[in-house]
């Protein structure tokens, strides 16, 4: 008998390094492992590799490797008959195959490989567990769409193909449908994107490899909507389920309960991660109460259609965009998806509802990861209410509603992409919604530093609620409006605007994350008035009231004025503290407006520790910070007087050319490196002539940034 009956390979195995190893260190101490996965992502290529090395490795201490390929198999009575053929006996004795299976495995070190075994999972399981009951030498490895579920089994889930390998098996089988065809020679960004948008599923890839000579890698990416049409194009004499995606995916479609296959449908109305209380409320209904909803979604985890990942908002579900497609084709077929979709739309509205109560609490850190979790999934609600005149006011809502992510978590760009859309919109007696979204689109605005818009959207707002006696909106109104004055140098307008809305505020009974930030805004133009014991005061209540609520977001920005004051009082250790404890939480938001002013800050304590050097590396890394925020320092020459007055010292004290090469330093740090830096705490050198307190924080004179004109009751001072 051959050692091995595993088929040769035609083509050059690519990547998978890493599941390689993982799978030959599971060889190494399980006798059963069973790799498992979505169809085409290259399970059997994966098993049969590993295989043959470990053919070619075990030579002299291994009775062989032999592979059973069941997936044309029906007849769960002839899988014994089939390992007997795998094994290449022959029995003309009356004895049943089991038996004659157990004999021959008795007493031989064999690995015996199961491929295409999750149709006839019940009987499979029991089979291989009576022998490697019965055969102590024998391992098995197994390859399927869900595990056996035998005592003992080792389960190694194969994922998609990283970008790096999936590019590198493209490009290698591109190379033989196309002869020529090489890296450099096409444009590298469309055949990552191509890769990206076959979920690198090496069966998809090889498909699409195959489609070159007639398409082009243009025509491929033009088409791959369709992709289930396009790709239909496999080697002759492959498996049928192999030969086009369609039959692929469409295999474990057929190996689905009616239940599965209904919740499989209604699950592609989800974009990206999912969690479990979010499935049961859209896809539970007719034919599949709530309360079976975990069971079957069991099962779809178990066949690979669902994919579990542990992110840090917790343990969240995703199906690939290949799979999505081929349920959303059957969603349509049932006719039942616009009551999912609006389904999908209610329970993400609400979650955005939900994470804006909870951002004014202890639980920030979990509303931005469930928020960034949950992003793909808002953009497609985002979508849906904006694509339906009906709908205005819920985009409105919704893009309002989001506020803390857009400003809270760095998301400033695509905020302002969908409250742009939905102002626009006319959205007859939903004015408050609308209001919410035009004052919110001038805090964005502000912060991105386009006064012009953040004027225009402000100045509609304050209108349309003075017309409908909206008091909370015009309260947040002329809060941006103070915040609007204090980037843009006028102090005075700001302290009284500020002072007014946090006025109204506290008559309103409003407090929020939005409510406390106004008052460290009002604490930021007393200390550029002079008034630092004012605004000490200020940031100190804001501090005891975050403390008391858990809240971290705005008490970042009051240590960012407490440590301004420290400063001024020459108090360097006492602000660097402050400062390291405002970077950390800044940086767990992915608030790149509050990062880059508390890095800026840090640079100028540290020039006045005595460490010009450092200060230059760090006035670089924010530099660089301020590229991705917007315009630097907002134009404004009070919020940039700590970098001017920083760079004056150390180039006083390096010299231009040595300033200019730390500085430089700085700027090739990424985000983490530079926030790393800022908090290592690198000692000064030696002492070194202080910088003076609040008099040198006087802005440089300058011309007066444009402004609006006050409007009617502003008080303009």
């Amino acid at each position: 008998m051959r050692r091995s009956n595993l088929p040769a390979e035609l083509n050059r195995f690519v990547g998978r390094d890493r599941e390689l190893a993982d799978l030959a260190g599971l060889l190494a101490d399980f006798r059963l492992v069973t790799v498992v996965g979505v169809g085409g992502v290259g399970k059997t290529r994966l098993v049969t590799h590993a295989a043959a090395a470990v053919a070619a490795q075990a030579k002299r201490s291994c009775d062989g490797v032999r592979l059973a390929e069941l997936a044309t198999l029906r007849d769960p009575g002839l899988l014994e008959y089939a390992l007997v053929e795998a094994l290449g006996l022959t029995d003309h004795t009356s004895r049943p195959p089991r038996e004659v299976l157990v004999e021959h495995l008795a007493d031989r070190r064999l690995l015996l490989v199961l491929d295409g075994f999750e149709h006839l999972v019940e009987a499979c399981a029991t089979l291989v567990r009576e022998l490697l009951r019965r055969a102590p030498g024998l391992t098995v490895l197994a390859a399927g769409r869900r595990p056996l579920r035998v005592r003992g089994e080792a389960v190694l889930p194969l994922a998609p193909m990283s970008d790096e390998d999936a590019v590198r098996l493209f490009l290698d089988r591109a190379a033989a449908a196309v002869p020529g065809f090489r890296a450099g020679g096409r444009d590298p960004a469309a055949v990552r994107e191509l890769c990206r948008r076959l979920d690198g599923i090496p069966l998809a890839l090889e498909l699409a490899a195959g489609r070159l000579p007639a398409l082009g890698l243009d025509g491929l990416l033009h088409r791959l909507d369709d992709r289930f049409q396009l790709l239909t194009c496999g080697d002759r004499g492959e498996p049928e389920r192999h030969r086009t995606l369609r039959l692929a995916i469409g295999w474990s479609h057929e190996l689905c309960t009616p239940e599965e296959r209904l919740l499989w449908a209604r699950l592609s109305v989800f974009a990206g991660q999912f969690d479990l209380e979010a499935v049961e409320y859209v896809c539970g209904g007719p034919e599949l109460p709530a309360e079976r909803v975990l069971d079957v979604l069991a099962e779809l985890l178990a066949q690979s259609v669902v994919l579990r990942e542990d992110t840090a908002a917790g343990v969240r579900y995703r199906m690939l965009d290949t799979v999505r497609a081929y349920g959303a084709e059957w969603l349509a077929e049932l006719g039942d998806e616009d009551r999912l979709r609006r389904r999908h739309r209610d329970w993400y509205l609400g979650l955005a509802a939900w994470c804006e109560l909870d951002w004014f609490g202890p639980k920030q850190a979990e509303v931005a990861a469930c928020a960034d979790s949950a992003l793909p999934n808002l953009r497609a609600a985002l979508e849906r209410c904006l694509d339906e005149p009906e709908e205005a006011h819920l985009a409105q809502h919704l893009a309002g509603t989001l506020w803390f992510y857009w400003v809270g978590c760095g998301r400033l760009a695509e905020g302002r992409h969908w409250l742009d859309r939905a102002v626009v919109l006319e959205s007859p007696g939903h004015d408050r919604a609308r209001l919410k979204a035009l004052w919110v689109l001038g805090y964005v605005a502000i912060l991105q530093g386009d006064n012009t818009a953040a004027v225009a959207a402000l100045y509609a707002c304050e209108e349309d609620a003075a017309r409908t006696g909206d008091a909370l909106a015009a309260a947040y109104t002329t809060h941006r409006m103070g915040c609007l004055a204090l980037l843009s140098d006028e102090m005075p307008r700001a302290e009284v605007l500020l002072a007014r809305a946090v006025s109204a505020y506290r008559e309103l009974g409003e407090l929020n994350s939005q409510v406390l930030m106004g008052r460290v805004e009002l604490a930021m133009a007393k200390v550029f008035l002079g008034d630092l014991e004012g605004a000490v005061a200020l940031c100190e209540e804001v501090r005891e009231v975050c403390e008391e609520r858990g809240e971290q977001w705005t008490r970042a920005y009051a240590l960012y004025v407490l440590a301004h004051a420290a400063w001024t009082r020459e108090e360097h250790g006492e602000a660097r503290r402050l400062l390291g404890e405002c970077i950390t939480i800044d940086h767990t938001f992915h608030d790149l407006v509050g990062l880059v002013l508390a890095v800026e800050l840090l640079a100028l304590v540290t020039a006045s520790e005595g460490d010009p050097a450092e200060a230059a590396v760090l006035q670089g890394a924010a530099a660089r910070m301020w590229e991705a925020v917007g315009l630097p320092l907002f134009g404004s020459g009070h919020f940039g007087a700590p970098r001017a007055l920083c760079e004056r010292r150390a180039v006083e004290l390096l010299g231009a050319e040595r300033f200019r090469s730390y500085e430089a330093e700085g700027r090739a740090l990424d985000l983490d490196a530079a926030v790393a830096r800022a908090l290592s705490g690198r000692p000064a050198p030696s002492a070194r002539p202080s910088l003076r307190g609040v008099q040198a924080l006087r802005p440089p004179r300058r011309r007066p940034a444009a402004s609006p004109a006050p409007r009617p009751g502003e008080g303009q001072v």
